[in-house]
């Protein structure tokens, strides 16, 4: 019988205690992003960004999926009633900051035109019902 690993609740708190994996829990909201972006709106080295995604997958946040050569992510709720309840309401209060805001803003205006942001070709954020250009509204 396969056993499934234990929601580790620990790592779960010290997943949300970084600034760089809150914003990039930011910038996923609802909706599936690719690494590419992040690497774009955060301005740092793609190693390093993945570190952090690979955190957040590893603490239950966050669950990406391979299509060619992109890496994508999405949020996914902690199988724990009350950490996804707490990852909720951070999501929730991250709409509120001004600089999680501007990232936002600055995957909107990258989606939109990506040429410019030298992501020419990379897959645009999938939100449902929306397109990217409506993320940061």
């Amino acid at each position: 019988m396969a056993r499934t690993k234990q929601f580790d609740l620990p790592q779960f708190f010290q997943a949300l205690g970084d600034t760089t994996r809150l914003r990039l829990l930011n910038l996923m909201g609802e909706q599936e992003v690719c690494v590419c972006y992040f690497v774009e709106i955060l301005g740092g080295p793609q190693p390093k960004i993945s570190r952090h995604l690979a955190y957040l997958r590893n603490a239950g946040i966050v669950s990406a999926r391979r299509e060619g050569k992109w890496m994508h992510y999405r949020i996914e709720m902690p199988p724990h009633a009350g950490a996804a309840q707490v990852l909720r309401q951070t999501l929730e209060m991250l709409k509120d900051d001004k600089a999680m805001l501007a990232d936002r803003t600055r995957l909107a205006k990258a989606c939109c035109s990506p040429a410019r942001y030298a992501l020419d070709g990379a897959p645009l954020p999938v939100a449902v019902g929306e397109s990217c250009c409506e993320v940061a509204r």
